[in-house]
């Protein structure tokens, strides 16, 4: 089953961005569970879009007022929920932020 690693933190989380994935990417392709992701740009590069009553709303930065922001993801292939929940507790920012794991829905 697949399941997006959303990676979390405050803002002081983003000082860590630059630090990669300490290893963690590297163990995970040799385990054969890392199947993509990517680092993101702040919250403040970010528009948001809505439609409402057909007219399309486009805000800038994020919609939701939070003091954590998604500041990357990973989609992981593992047996189960426990083994992406492994996964998970062994990424670097599982340290000083959260990763929210959820199942990706298929077709």
């Amino acid at each position: 089953m697949k399941y997006l690693l959303l990676i979390c933190g405050d803002e002081s989380a983003a000082a860590h961005a630059d630090d990669g994935c300490g290893g963690w990417d590297v163990e995970m392709v040799r385990r054969g569970v890392l199947q993509g992701g990517a680092g993101l740009h702040p919250p403040a590069d970010a528009t948001t879009v809505r439609v409402r009553e057909d007219a399309v709303l486009l805000t800038d930065g994020p919609f939701a007022e939070t003091r954590e922001q998604v500041g990357g993801f990973c989609i992981v292939e593992c047996a189960d929920l426990d083994e992406a929940v492994e996964v998970a507790s062994k990424h670097p920012a599982a340290t000083y932020g959260s990763i929210e794991v959820r199942p990706i829905r298929t077709p």
